[in-house]
């Protein structure tokens, strides 16, 4: 989600308040979503284009995100009019390549390149930690964001493990190859991994209830709402109201 990149900046959507950046890339993304036409995606994919630019976002890093979600929608775009029935715009033998499906692939092409680029900007450029808190002010339940935090903690932590049970398994010589071996060998790191993990989650339970753990995390960070931030979050709220308006009636 957060990148080590869109985390360093002094921008002004670095010094917005975390709970007004998750309510805006949620109506954002929202308004994009279930917009029928082209003009909301593609107005907020243009707008967050527009942010991130003028944020001085790495552009690099952006591209590379949009890279892994357009490999998908390029093949949505050439699978989807293959089974959508409307007017052909060329045929091969059974199969025709459709004009409402070619529409509607593209609509869902812009539709996620806009929802990542919303959620670029607004949300990856806070910590982990800092949203767990900020959903934790919005109300969100507990259960959500102590697992969202668990979650963010212990994959780094898996990982680890995991790059340990490699490197000794190379130590051991181990190379993979395209036979019975390496497929039960890596079954095995797979059900190591597993059983270490169900061990270690035993211990952490162990040592936060030995620090007076009782299910509730308290949250130490406190938001104040600036001048700034309600400026932002009434002009966001008018232009989404304006284009769920203009979209539907």
């Amino acid at each position: 989600m957060a990148c080590d990149h869109f985390l360093r900046g002094d921008s002004f959507v670095h010094r917005l308040d975390p709970r007004v950046r998750i309510v805006c890339a949620f109506i954002f993304s929202f308004a994009a979503a279930i917009s029928p036409s082209f003009a909301v995606p593609v107005f907020c994919l243009v707008f967050s284009l527009l942010l991130i630019s003028a944020c001085r976002l790495p552009l690099p890093m952006v591209a590379r995100r949009l890279k892994e979600v357009n490999v998908f929608m390029v093949l949505l775009v050439l699978v989807l009019p293959l089974s959508a029935p409307g007017t052909p715009i060329f045929q091969w033998g059974f199969l025709s390549y459709t004009r409402e499906g070619l529409t509607q692939a593209l609509l869902i092409a812009v539709k996620g390149n806009a929802v990542v680029l919303l959620m670029t900007f607004f949300m990856a450029t806070m910590d982990a930690v800092k949203l767990g808190h900020a959903l934790s002010r919005l109300h969100v339940p507990d259960k959500l964001t102590h697992l969202f935090l668990f979650t963010v903690r212990y994959i780094d932590v898996l990982e680890h493990e995991y790059r340990r049970l490699l490197t000794a398994m190379k130590m051991r010589c181990f190379h993979p190859r395209m036979n019975l071996h390496t497929y039960r060998s890596l079954a095995y790191l797979v059900a190591m991994l597993m059983v270490k993990s169900f061990d270690r989650s035993h211990r952490i339970l162990a040592a936060m209830k030995c620090r007076g753990f009782q299910g509730k995390f308290y949250v130490l960070e406190n938001f104040t709402l600036s001048r700034a931030d309600l400026i932002f979050s009434a002009s966001a709220l008018l232009v989404f109201t304006t284009l769920v308006w203009k979209d539907w009636f």
